[in-house]
């Protein structure tokens, strides 16, 4: 196959890939200078534009940076739908270590790439990110959430995510088992970032048993000591009864094998794409009789914190606005339990068609 052939031939992988998943545009950014190669996802903007972090991660390869954004600007459009807000789903991807190779210059030259797209794509972070790499993107561009308090931003969504979470929790609690109380329920947090960690504050705070783990054991031993909490080492997870997970780190973890050995009653998390395939791992836990709280519906409250911050920014708005969480959580559940569909498609369903009715009205 010859250069050019081969150079098609990608690009109609691209194209494919896009086609299934019913992306709109993908940006592809590359800048010699800073070392900056990034992908920036638009999936939907029928609500408005499309919103959604930026993760820097050491991809593999290529191809594993364009399949994680497309799926998670996918899942930021049904967030977004699922939270009746007007914003549509978007995602960027940094590929790279962001211990090592985050720069000041790297992330404002990102900012300029977002800035080429007047506003149909607006960033904010996410894995690999903090406010101050936000504070550089809106050195470029004005299309930037998440940035910091003292410059009139929201600041880190973490807490009002990790809320949002909670919030789902308790409704799957009260749906399977008539109580919402979680005190004395055994929880595994897999995952103590942002999110895992002011989950663990909220579930300490109830009493909840809990237990924590992550790839990081600096964070795990500091997080223990913090809330008290016991440490499980990853490769035990599978072998751990408990309550609940909470997957709160990457996604894809959930999948026929893990699904099989898994030993809990209610799966809760702030991870994004939990399912690696979404209606065979949403259907696998509905026959292992699993409570699924669907991931793009409970870890929504970060994508309500930043758009609250366009709206004019109040973090107890925020706060009730993802409180709502827990109604719409209960609402899913029954509405699964009573048409005999799995959780995933009853809120895959909502969203799809709050998007329907606005593109044919």
């Amino acid at each position: 196959m010859t250069k050019s052939n081969l150079n098609m031939h990608k690009s109609t992988k691209i194209l494919a890939k896009m086609d299934e998943l019913e992306h709109e545009q993908v940006v592809f950014c590359q800048d010699k200078e800073t070392g900056l190669k990034a992908i920036i996802a638009i999936h939907d903007s029928t609500l408005g534009p499309a919103l959604g972090g930026t993760r820097m991660w050491n991809y593999d390869c290529e191809e594993d940076a364009l399949n994680d954004v497309l799926r998670l600007s996918r899942g930021m459009s049904f967030k977004a739908a699922i939270s009746g807000i007007a914003l549509g789903g978007g995602k960027a991807v940094i590929i790279g270590d962001a211990s090592v190779d985050k720069t000041e210059k790297l992330m404002r030259r990102f900012g300029k790439f977002v800035d080429t797209l007047a506003g149909k794509y607006i960033t904010a972070e996410d894995v690999g990110m903090n406010t101050k790499d936000m504070e550089y993107v809106m050195m470029e561009t004005k299309h930037v959430t998440g940035t910091p308090q003292s410059m009139g931003g929201s600041g880190d969504p973490s807490p009002v995510t990790a809320y949002g979470v909670y919030m789902g929790m308790k409704a799957s609690a009260q749906f399977l088992w008539g109580s919402d109380k979680l005190d004395g329920k055994r929880v595994l947090v897999q995952g103590v970032g942002h999110v895992g960690e002011y989950l663990v504050k909220y579930l300490s705070d109830e009493n909840a048993d809990v237990f924590i783990s992550d790839i990081d054991q600096d964070k795990l031993n500091t997080v223990s000591e913090k809330y008290n909490a016991e440490i499980i080492e990853n490769n035990n997870i599978l072998d751990f009864n408990m309550d609940i997970y909470a997957p709160c780190a990457l996604g894809a973890t959930l999948n026929t094998q893990s699904i099989d050995k898994l030993k809990c009653s209610i799966v809760c998390g702030g991870a994004n794409n939990q399912l690696e395939f979404e209606e065979r791992d949403s259907l696998h836990l509905k026959r292992r009789n699993i409570v699924f709280a669907p991931d793009f519906l409970v870890n929504s409250g970060g994508l309500i914190n930043v758009y609250s911050e366009i709206k004019g920014y109040s973090r107890e708005k925020s706060l009730e606005q993802t409180k709502n969480i827990y109604k719409t959580t209960l609402d899913i559940l029954n509405k699964s339990r009573d048409e005999g569909i799995t959780s995933y498609s009853a809120a895959l369903n909502i969203a799809k068609k709050r998007i329907a009715d606005k593109k044919n009205n």
